[in-house]
């Protein structure tokens, strides 16, 4: 089981919603909409990912993470590498 299996529910609707707004944004453009209302969007919907990211690597070191250390050895120097990429990975985005 993955640690965001209580999440998915609200993770689904949230990455629907980003969904719709990409979408929203590219009608925006063909339709040849102001620049900064377009910008204003592309805002919005990068947030909406971001909270997806935290939610998921929150889920992940809470659960993945936690559950690896408690066995240590290599498995758990591997999720921690993993989390060290991912969050360098978020931080440069």
């Amino acid at each position: 089981m993955h640690g965001y299996t209580d999440d998915k529910t609200e993770l689904l609707k949230r990455l629907r919603r980003a969904e719709g707004q990409v979408r929203g944004i590219a009608r925006m453009v063909e339709e040849d909409q102001y620049c900064i209302d377009i910008l204003t969007q592309v805002s919005a919907a990068t947030k909406a990912l971001e909270t997806v990211a935290l939610t998921l690597l929150d889920d992940h070191l809470s659960h993945c993470v936690a559950e690896a250390t408690k066995e240590g050895g290599e498995v758990a120097e591997e999720k921690i590498r993993e989390a060290s990429a991912a969050i360098a990975r978020l931080v440069r985005s």
